[in-house]
């Protein structure tokens, strides 16, 4: 989807920002590095909202796919890891990857959490709405922040 082309980098750029465009449906926003460095709200995210909204199944669940570093009985093993995930992407990568995953890899089955537009097969009461809001995405960045190796 991203060829290379005799711009090098800002070629690869131009196209993530211009899929960025055709997927995004919620929010404009500006991707760079592989991340979205303004937060989507003036409010900071809080890592314990965040932890929250993680694990919950009705919102986050991250646990349905991901091994998180929670006290949890349960977790899936079809994404990587999230264990020490603050210490291999910024904030900014957080950001992209729950915001919209698919813009990092295509064929990935990570929902994109706060997009409306380009989605196939929505149901009716759900179209034109994302999953998690604005702050529930800073949230849970926040707290994938945390998750460091680190003690």
């Amino acid at each position: 989807m991203f060829a290379r082309s005799s711009h090098g980098r800002r070629g690869v750029l131009c196209a993530l920002v211009l899929a960025w465009a055709s997927h995004a449906g919620a929010t404009d926003f500006v991707v760079e590095n592989y991340g979205i460095a303004k937060p989507l709200t003036a409010q900071p995210g809080d890592a314990a909202r965040g932890a929250t909204v993680a694990v919950d199944r009705d919102l986050g669940n991250c646990l349905a796919c991901h091994a998180l570093a929670v006290d949890a009985e349960f977790f899936g093993t079809t994404g990587p890891s999230l264990v020490g995930v603050g210490d291999r992407l910024t904030p900014a990568q957080l950001r992209l990857r729950v915001v919209n995953p698919k813009l990092i890899n295509p064929a990935t089955m990570m929902p994109a959490y706060f997009r409306t537009g380009n989605l196939h097969r929505v149901l009716p009461e759900f179209a034109g709405k994302t999953i998690l809001s604005a702050q529930q995405v800073e949230d849970v960045v926040a707290f994938l922040a945390t998750r460091t190796q680190a003690p």
